[in-house]
């Protein structure tokens, strides 16, 4: 089944020209399905890139994904046009009144500052508090997994001494989690972050559990026991060549910045990088959506609470 997205969004012909099944809202109207209702925070400065991203992995399953896209009204993008935003998102206002199969949060540039002086903190607070009881199964990633351990348990965030910045291997804790039904023992996950949150704190809440780590990267993915909200720390929806934009992008800015690891063929940033962690990551988002969402969301969209 497709994912359906707005007609002209950027990515409907990326993803077209990808051969993943895009349906256009004009066409998924004639269907008499019920389609799963996901909402998409995107906290990202780059917003295409990153609904791009998702959509491509929201897309990759025999389940019709409705995506809609919102954004802080508390903060003006700087790296997206006024444009888009208007013609292709709502803000919270706009949602608030209405239930959602799954959420996914997104992560942001902020996370050297403390959560409290983000300019858009009150107003995640209540995007957060708001998804307890009208998104059945919330999906938090890397800065917004932080934020979201912070604000629903407590949990900090501590500083890195050096960036953790490229391709890292992961193995599976909890082994009888369905979120990683049909993994390799070993995985590959990229992660681009100056922070971190450490394991014995998520330890001391018996109502999380760490399903997935890595001896570099530390934790990466934590869930509640019933499945209703995932914190993952790295970046699973990242393509190839994500991390080669950063590590450009911080060289050119004259940031000191070392090359990402285990990702330059030979340690060679004139090599391009090769994605040797999308089918890892397709899989990620197609058991999400199947196990936690389909399979145990009400099909009455308004009995989630």
């Amino acid at each position: 089944m497709p994912i359906r997205i707005p007609n002209d969004l950027p990515a409907v012909k990326i993803l077209s020209g990808e051969n993943i099944f895009v349906m256009t809202e004009k066409r998924a109207i004639t269907q008499d399905i019920r389609p799963l209702k996901i909402l998409l925070l995107n906290l990202m400065p780059k917003k295409i890139e990153t609904e791009t991203q998702l959509s491509r992995l929201l897309g990759n399953s025999p389940l019709q994904v409705d995506l809609e896209l919102i954004h802080t009204k508390s903060h003006k993008s700087k790296n997206t046009s006024e444009e888009h935003l208007l013609a292709f998102y709502k803000t919270f206002d706009d949602v608030k009144d209405r239930n959602f199969d799954g959420m996914i949060i997104t992560g942001a540039p902020v996370e050297l500052m403390p959560f409290e002086e983000v300019e858009y903190w009150e107003e995640l607070c209540k995007i957060m508090e708001w998804s307890k009881t009208h998104v059945h199964s919330t999906f938090h990633i890397c800065w917004g997994a932080q934020a979201a351990l912070y604000y629903h348990y407590g949990i900090r965030k501590y500083p890195l001494e050096q960036k953790l910045f490229g391709i890292f291997k992961h193995r599976i804790d909890y082994k009888r989690s369905i979120l990683f039904r049909g993994f390799d023992e070993e995985f590959l996950v990229p992660h681009s972050r100056h922070t971190t949150v450490l394991r014995e704190d998520i330890e001391q809440h018996p109502e999380l559990r760490v399903l997935s780590s890595s001896e570099e990267a530390g934790v990466f993915v934590v869930s509640t026991r019933g499945g209703r909200q995932f914190f993952v720390t790295g970046h699973a929806e990242y393509e190839a060549g994500t991390l080669r934009e950063e590590y450009l992008r911080d060289v050119a800015e004259g940031k000191s910045i070392q090359l990402p690891k285990n990702y330059f063929p030979d340690d060679d940033p004139k090599k391009r990088p090769r994605n040797m962690w999308r089918a890892h990551a397709n899989l990620l988002y197609s058991n999400w959506l199947n196990y936690f969402v389909y399979q145990t969301t009400p099909y009455d969209i308004t009995e989630i609470k």
